[in-house]
């Protein structure tokens, strides 16, 4: 199954991924730094600001990432058991992309139901892609 996660809630989206991985499916979620996180601008960056810098250890974590693949995937982890085998072998039917591989170009992707961006009625929301920009992550093309 290939989801495009262009303008899809973050956390109901990872859900439904979540529970559909236990299940068995091998998901690929493509274009992951399109996904958006609902609610104030601000009081969305300063939360995760403060899990991502004053937040645990800086050897022994927890960690969160910059990498807007990553950064969608370690939502997703929060959805499974991650400690258990079931939600291990879950983890690894997951796989996140940042943009469209070549793989995927030519091939169908799925929309979840009730996760699209339009169904809120707050309008409120900032993209992933934004999130770790601000966190400090480098624009690959800048390197």
């Amino acid at each position: 199954m290939i989801i495009d996660a262009t303008d899809l809630i973050l956390g109901r989206m990872a859900a439904q991924v979540a529970k559909r991985a236990i299940l068995g499916e091998e998901i690929s979620i493509i274009n992951a730094e399109k996904a958006v996180i609902t609610g104030d601008r601000k009081g969305v960056l300063e939360k995760y600001r403060h899990r991502a810098v004053y937040q645990g250890q800086p050897k022994t974590g927890p960690f969160f990432f910059t990498k807007e693949n990553l950064f969608v995937k370690r939502a997703i982890r929060g959805m499974v058991p991650h400690k258990r085998p079931k939600g291990r072998d879950a983890l690894k039917r997951i796989k996140c992309y940042i943009g469209v591989p070549d793989e995927f170009k030519d091939k169908k992707t799925e929309t979840l139901s009730g996760v699209h961006v339009s169904k809120m009625q707050n309008l409120k929301y900032i993209s992933v892609k934004e999130i770790c920009h601000l966190l400090g992550r480098k624009d690959p093309r800048e390197q």
